[in-house]
């Protein structure tokens, strides 16, 4: 048994046999129905057997994680032009088809940042990425099957003694380390547990020294980073499907000091990320950086410096200042589009309550703060 077995993506032979358990699981062909995928045989009679047999069909020539991964990027790529209106990239200049990376990205979206990295990386003849993804998504176990089918891993985060939860940290941690320096496999991680709810794209410095933990008896940590060719990742949305979800959140965390989410939030949340309309979505891939201070904070600083300073602000993040009276411009915008805008996020204040309304207006505002 390898150590990683509890924690790694699935391999080419388990493929197969995974989506066959996906196509029998009844709680995953549920989920399937409720979605509105498969609006048309919800209320046919043996609806979940038909469901289950046009998955098992569908996915029976899929045997190993390339051609998984072929099926994916059809349906991002679906994604892309069903819900964005246009999707830019730049940046790939920087990195090499032969070398592996540690990208760090913020996060605004729980599966489409490492998604849409993944697509552009693709459609370059690049390598796709090792997913790190958090086991606070994976509540059911088809979630956990599908991220690993799609070369995800998981990081535990679950209530645990200290030292299980040092433990299964560490595991994390040498699996980057396995996947970047011996297997010439790429990571991508978010750069804070959870997504950024407020437009503050900080990089936490407790996900870098969970990074070089393995390591931190052994290599200073501006050294380990160095050896693992950390490349920061911006993206940004014009348009957040989730805006309001998140909010609500904060709003509601700041009033009752307290925000327990419902059994099915997270997943709600992807769903809506996935399917809701995004307006125009841009990608850049920075260079690697050269880390010269031996301080978590001072290397969290510089990857942070390093994903707003290439992050692209839209035209609703110069509306949401205005909105709120703040001083700027309006960048390459013209009138035309900054009223659009303006009208677009009035539009959902309006039907919020009025002390919600700065939390909603600050995730777009905030990027112009670097």
């Amino acid at each position: 048994m390898n150590k990683f077995d509890s924690i790694r993506p699935y391999n080419d032979d388990e493929v197969n046999q995974v989506l066959v358990d996906l196509s029998n699981n009844r709680r995953f062909l549920k989920m399937l129905l409720e979605t509105g995928e498969f609006s048309y045989l919800k209320y046919f009679p043996f609806s979940r057997k038909i469901l289950s047999i046009f998955l098992r069909r569908r996915t029976k020539n899929i045997i190993d994680v390339t051609s998984y991964q072929k099926l994916f990027e059809n349906i991002v790529t679906d994604v892309v032009e069903k819900s964005i209106n246009e999707f830019t990239y730049s940046g790939l200049e920087n990195i090499s088809s032969n070398k592996s990376y540690l990208f760090i990205s913020n996060h605004r979206d729980i599966t489409l940042d490492s998604a849409l990295l993944n697509l552009i990386l693709h459609q370059n003849n690049l390598k796709t990425t090792n997913n790190a993804v958090g086991n606070n998504l994976l509540s059911e176990k088809w979630a956990s099957d599908l991220m690993r089918l799609n070369k995800s891993f998981i990081i535990d985060r679950s209530d645990k003694t200290k030292r299980e939860i040092y433990k299964s940290l560490n595991l994390a941690s040498e699996f980057i380390h396995e996947s970047i320096l011996n297997k010439n496999e790429s990571i991508w991680i978010a750069q804070k547990q959870g997504r950024s709810k407020d437009g503050n794209d900080y990089t936490d410095p407790s996900v870098i020294k969970m990074i070089h933990l393995n390591a931190r008896k052994k290599i200073p940590i501006h050294k380990y980073l160095n050896s693992l060719n950390v490349v920061p990742v911006s993206i940004s949305y014009e348009k957040d499907p989730n805006d309001v979800r998140k909010a609500n959140e904060l709003y509601l965390t700041d009033l009752n000091q307290e925000y327990i989410k419902e059994p099915k939030e997270d997943l709600i949340s992807i769903a809506e990320g996935i399917r809701g309309q995004k307006g125009n979505v841009h990608l850049h891939v920075g260079r690697v950086i050269n880390f010269e201070n031996d301080s978590y904070e001072q290397c969290s600083e510089e990857i942070t410096l390093a994903i707003k300073s290439e992050y692209k602000n839209h035209a609703t993040n110069y509306a949401a200042a205005i909105i709120q009276g703040k001083n700027t411009n309006i960048g390459s915008f013209s009138n035309h589009d900054i009223n659009g805008a303006v009208n677009y996020l009035t539009t959902k204040t309006n039907e919020m309550p009025e002390e919600m309304q700065s939390y909603f207006l600050s995730q777009y505002s905030r990027s112009l703060e670097l």
